[in-house]
């Protein structure tokens, strides 16, 4: 899937507090714009990360 750079995903994020169940808060991840830089500087990642990248199906 073709991510564009400014996507950004919202996900929920359980923050314990204190004795009571924890609070869910969203958290905001730039995903289009991690994705960019992880493929820019593909040629300084190790190799395991290369492939752990590779089995999630990442489109370099």
């Amino acid at each position: 899937m073709k991510v564009p750079r400014k996507h950004i995903e919202h996900l929920a994020e359980t923050v314990p507090s204190g004795r009571q169940n924890g609070a869910d808060r969203l958290v905001e991840v730039k995903l289009g714009t991690w994705l960019d830089n992880v493929r820019k500087r593909a040629a300084k990642l190790t190799e395991q990360r290369r492939a752990d990248l590779d089995a999630l199906g990442m489109r370099w």
